[in-house]
C-alpha cells in the first residue's frame, strides 16, 4: 500500500494498492479558524480528527502495516514567502503527528514535487497552470474515475502512482 500525502492546506491524499486500484482520494481535510494574531485574520488547518481517520480506513484494509509506505511532498520553504512558508510548515508538523499516533512511517521519503513530474508527465511542461493542466489529464488517462473523486488536481495520486511504478532516486 502507498500512501502520498500532497502536503498543505490545499493538498491531498492519495492511498494505492500495490496493484495500482485507488483505496482512497482526497482532499486534505481542514478547518477554518481565526488566527491567533491581534487583527481578525482567519487561517486553514489541518482537521487532524479527520486526517486520522482517513488514515486508519487504510491501516484497516491492509493486514500488514509493514507493507505501507508512506510519501510526502516536500514542503515549500521559501523566506519570501513566510505565510505560505508557515502554513507548510504547520500541515507539515500536524501530518508527522498524526502518522506517529498510528504509528505508520513518518514518512518513507520525502519528494520534491519536480522528481515525480519528471518521471510521470510528458517532457516541456513549464509553469504552474501548464503543470496543473497536464497533470489532470495524465490523471484522467491514468486513473478513468478520476472525475468521480471531484478534486482540483491530481497530484497526490500522480506522485502515489510515480511511486507504485518504480519510486524516485
Amino acid at each position: 500500500m502507498i500512501i502520498s500525502i500532497d502536503n498543505g492546506v490545499s493538498g491531498s491524499i492519495a492511498i494505492l494498492w500495490n496493484d495500482g486500484k485507488v483505496l482512497l482520494f482526497e482532499d486534505m481535510p481542514v478547518i477554518r479558524v481565526l488566527n491567533y494574531t491581534k487583527k481578525k485574520a482567519w487561517l486553514h488547518r489541518i482537521n487532524v480528527s479527520s486526517l486520522k481517520l482517513l488514515l486508519q480506513y487504510a491501516i484497516t484494509e491492509n493486514d500488514n502495516k509493514e507493507t505501507i509506505k508512506v510519501y510526502i511532498e516536500r514542503p515549500m520553504v521559501n523566506p519570501g514567502r513566510f505565510k505560505a512558508t508557515i502554513s507548510a510548515m504547520r500541515c507539515l508538523e500536524a501530518t508527522l503527528i498524526v502518522l506517529d499516533v498510528l504509528n505508520l512511517p513518518c514518512p518513507t521519503e520525502y519528494i520534491d514535487s519536480k522528481q515525480w513530474q519528471k518521471k510521470i508527465l510528458p517532457q516541456g511542461i513549464k509553469g504552474t497552470p501548464e503543470l496543473k493542466e497536464a497533470g489532470i489529464c495524465v490523471a484522467k488517462r491514468l486513473f478513468p474515475n478520476f472525475e468521480q473523486y471531484k478534486i482540483k488536481d491530481g497530484d497526490s495520486l500522480l506522485m502515489a502512482e510515480c511511486m507504485r511504478r518504480k519510486g524516485v532516486k
